[in-house]
C-alpha cells in the first residue's frame, strides 16, 4: 500500500492515470467553496518539502518495478503540489526513470507567479492550471485565496508560463451559478482566457457537493451557452463521470468495499479513506460513479458530508 501515490485510477481527461501526492491533505494556497476534499486545512503560500523527496522516489521505484505502465503520471491530490519544493525533483526522477510515459500537473496556478515553479514544470507534458475567475472580488468569493494572492498576480503568472511552456496547457474553469456566471465575469474570463491562450478550455462544474453548503451545478446547457458566448473553437464541456463499464481499470473490489462500507453506516469521506486505506482522490473516483449511477446518496450533517447506500442499492 502507498502512502503518496495513488491508483492508477480512471481519469476523465487523462486516461488511466499514476497520481502522486506532494502535500499532506488540503495544504493549499486556496480555500475553494467548491472542492470536494473539504476546507482547506493549512492555508498557506509558502513552498517547502512537505513530503520528503526520499519517500516519494522510494514509493515511485517500487511501483515502476512491479506494475505496467500507466497512461499518464499526474501529479495531483488532495491540496496544491506546486507548492512542494522537491516538485522538479520528482518530476526529474520520474522523466529519468519513465521518459516515455508523459507527465501531466493539475494546479491551482496561485504559484505561476514564481519562476522557480515555472522553470520546475518546463519538464512536464501537459500542465491543467485552473482559472475560476478574472475579477478580484470574484476570485475572493469562489476561490478564498491565501492573503497576498491577488488577481492580477495570479493571472500574471498564467499568462508568463503559457508563453514559456513547450508542452500543452489545459486550462480548466468551474461554473458556480450565482459565483462566477455573471456577464460581467464571463467577459472578463474571456479577455484572460486569449492572452493565456491554452490548446484546451475546459469548463466543469460540481458533481458532488462542494465545502460549503447551498452550491448548485450548472446545467449543460448554461455551460454550452457560455463556450457560444466566448467562441472559441477549442473550449469543451467536461463530460459527467464515465460508466464504470467504459473504464478498463475501473476496480470492482474498490467498489464493492465501499458499497459494503457505507452499507453499515453513513460515511465522510475521510471515514472512507481511514477504513479502507485508500488515497482521497481515489475514493473520489468511485463516489464520482457510484453517485451518476444513483446508487449512493449524499447529505451535510454537522461532521461534514455523509455517504448512504440508495435505495437502488438494495
Amino acid at each position: 500500500m502507498y502512502k503518496y501515490l495513488f491508483g492508477p485510477v480512471p481519469s476523465r481527461r487523462l486516461g488511466i492515470s499514476l497520481g502522486v501526492d506532494l502535500v499532506p491533505h488540503k495544504v493549499c494556497s486556496l480555500d475553494c467553496v467548491y472542492c470536494e476534499c473539504g476546507a482547506t486545512t493549512k492555508l498557506t503560500g509558502e513552498r517547502m518539502e512537505y513530503i520528503p523527496y526520499k519517500k516519494v522516489t522510494e514509493e515511485l521505484e517500487h511501483y515502476f518495478a512491479n506494475n505496467p505502465d500507466p497512461d499518464y503520471i499526474t501529479f495531483s491530490g488532495s491540496g496544491e503540489p506546486t507548492l512542494n519544493s522537491r516538485l522538479g525533483d520528482v518530476l526529474s526522477f520520474i522523466r529519468k526513470s519513465k521518459p516515455h510515459v508523459p507527465v501531466a500537473v493539475l494546479t491551482n496556478g496561485t504559484l505561476l507567479g514564481n519562476e522557480d515553479v515555472r522553470k520546475e514544470l518546463m519538464a512536464a507534458d501537459l500542465v491543467l492550471p485552473s482559472l475560476d475567475s478574472a475579477t478580484e472580488e470574484g476570485y475572493k468569493k469562489i476561490n478564498r485565496p491565501f492573503p497576498g494572492i491577488s488577481i492580477e498576480d495570479y493571472i500574471k503568472g498564467i499568462i508568463k508560463f503559457s508563453s514559456e511552456f513547450r508542452g500543452d496547457i489545459w486550462l480548466e474553469i468551474l461554473i458556480i451559478p450565482g459565483y462566477n456566471n455573471s456577464e460581467g465575469e464571463l467577459l472578463k474570463l474571456k479577455e484572460v482566457i486569449s492572452l493565456i491562450n491554452p490548446q484546451r478550455i475546459q469548463l466543469n462544474t460540481l458533481d458532488r457537493p462542494g465545502a460549503i453548503e447551498g452550491l448548485h451545478p450548472a446545467s449543460n446547457a448554461e455551460l454550452k451557452s457560455i463556450i457560444d458566448l466566448w467562441g472559441f473553437d477549442n473550449a469543451e464541456v467536461i463530460a459527467k463521470a464515465p460508466d464504470r463499464k467504459n473504464i478498463a481499470s475501473y476496480r470492482k473490489d474498490a467498489e464493492n468495499a465501499i458499497l459494503e462500507t457505507i452499507k453499515r453506516r453513513p460515511c465522510t469521506l475521510k471515514d472512507l479513506c481511514t477504513i479502507l486505506g485508500l488515497h482521497i482522490n481515489e475514493v473520489n473516483k468511485y463516489l464520482d460513479v457510484l453517485e451518476s449511477e444513483n446508487l449512493i446518496t449524499v447529505s451535510r450533517q454537522e461532521r461534514g458530508l455523509f455517504y448512504s447506500l440508495s435505495n437502488k442499492s438494495f
